[in-house]
């Protein structure tokens, strides 16, 4: 087997275009088949090098590697070889029409109650109307003529498909400036590299019909590749995900500190049965088939993956996590804070709680508690059992307990009313710290 990735490099990674990476991936490498990533740029007018260098990082970030990788752009005169074959066999067809000529002509099929098709006036033109175009300065953009019908295939995620092609317009396959379109491009390039399997969105699957039937007339068997359309993905509220969500990009959420296994592991079981668990993709390999995506939609709830990102960062172990803590942060740190954090970046906060300097913030009518805290606290050396003591003293002290007694404390150590247990906190502040943020008498 080999399949491929081929994203334009245009923009960032969204988790809709990793999850089609990672579906690739998995399943070549569940074959023990070949995995090749395709940068289509073509559109030279919004391909940029900065994207086509960040497909690749995020792609790596991500856990995926390739046997092998190559641009279009390379490969224009491949392209430009097809297209002749074509020409030469009567597909490819010159056509000089204008947008505003073929609106026209749309709006007169749509107002006659007909489909609005190209009515492939073009093939019409005598040699001396089209030789007269040119000497008149203009470009020919080309054609493909469809063989009408129908086309089918077994598709490996929606079962049996059927694309009628004589209720599609013939498709353009060369631009005017003899640049080639993807529905063309990217026909040439599977047949030449011998893609056996294409995973890709829904959202093609009328163009698989087409490129099915340009296969055909590029020499290639139509039966010797297979097509799997994974239903796309919906945001909470059932809409389309954008390619221009920020949030959403592989690049944001891993400046925001999400994880890669959370986001792959999640990617891996949306659609199907299983419960999502965080993973990395070779962990992934084994329990991910195509035959286990639901035809439906699923919804990408973000709330949901973050919710695996906790979890892993909370079983994370000290050695995994330390290159991304803050210099000095040890193990004892990482015990002590993990369980709170939601991304790990939030550990460089609690950093500077148990080993910089905070702004307490000014707690109203507590200034005498907090004396008296003060005046109770214990001697060093500190350790777990430090912060009942030093509690039990006060309580006994002061009469208070429960959220009285536990909240002022917490703000004025912490700046903050919830987080890590202050057992664990307290030893790694130092008694030296704690005074600092405890008023005088």
């Amino acid at each position: 087997m080999k399949l491929r990735f081929a994203p334009s490099p245009t923009g960032h990674l969204h988790v809709g275009n990793a999850r089609v990476a990672l579906a690739n991936w998995l399943v070549a490498r569940r074959e023990g088949g070949e995995f090749l990533l395709r940068l289509d740029d073509t559109d030279t007018q919004r391909s940029r090098p900065e994207y086509a260098q960040a497909i690749e990082e995020d792609l790596r970030w991500l856990g995926l590697d390739w046997d092998g990788m190559f641009r279009q752009s390379d490969r224009l005169d491949r392209y430009a070889a097809a297209a002749e074959k074509l020409k030469q066999a009567g597909r490819l067809y010159p056509c000089f029409e204008t947008e505003e000529e073929l609106n026209y002509k749309r709006e007169l099929q749509r107002k006659q109650g007909r489909p609005p098709l190209y009515d492939r006036a073009a093939l019409k033109m005598t040699p001396e109307q089209f030789q007269r175009a040119l000497d008149n300065g203009k470009s020919p953009y080309w054609r493909f003529r469809l063989s009408g019908g129908s086309v089918s295939w077994q598709d490996g995620v929606l079962g049996e498909r059927s694309v009628k092609l004589s209720a599609i317009s013939d498709p353009v396959l060369v631009r005017a400036d003899g640049s080639p379109l993807y529905t063309f491009t990217s026909v040439v390039d599977d047949l030449e590299t011998r893609i056996t399997d294409v995973v890709r969105g829904e959202d093609h699957v009328t163009n698989t019909g087409v490129q099915l039937d340009i296969f055909a007339a590029l020499g290639g068997d139509p039966r010797a590749i297979r097509f799997a359309h994974l239903p796309l993905l919906t945001d909470s509220d059932g809409g389309p995900l954008s390619k221009r969500i920020g949030s959403l990009s592989l690049r944001q959420m891993r400046r925001d500190g999400v994880e890669a296994a959370a986001i792959t592991g999640y990617l891996a079981a949306l659609g199907t049965s299983r419960d999502p668990a965080p993973g990395r993709p070779s962990e992934l390999v084994e329990g991910f088939t195509l035959d286990s995506v639901s035809h439906s939609s699923p919804r990408f709830d973000l709330r949901q993956m973050l919710a695996l990102n906790r979890r892993l960062i909370h079983e994370m172990p000290f050695e995994a996590a330390q290159p991304h803590l803050p210099p000095g942060a040890d193990a004892p740190f990482w015990d002590a804070v993990r369980g709170n954090l939601d991304l790990l970046p939030e550990a460089k906060h609690w950093w500077e709680v148990v080993a910089g300097r905070i702004a307490p913030p000014e707690i109203e009518g507590e200034g005498e508690f907090l004396r008296a805290a003060r005046d109770s606290l214990p001697p060093e050396p500190w350790d777990a059992a430090t912060w009942n003591s030093w509690t039990e003293a006060l309580k006994a002290r002061t009469g208070r307990k429960g959220k009285a007694l536990f909240l002022p404390l917490r703000l004025a150590l912490t700046g903050e009313d919830h987080g890590p247990d202050l057992k664990a906190l307290l030893p790694l502040m130092g008694r030296e710290r704690v005074l600092e943020r405890l008023p005088r008498g």
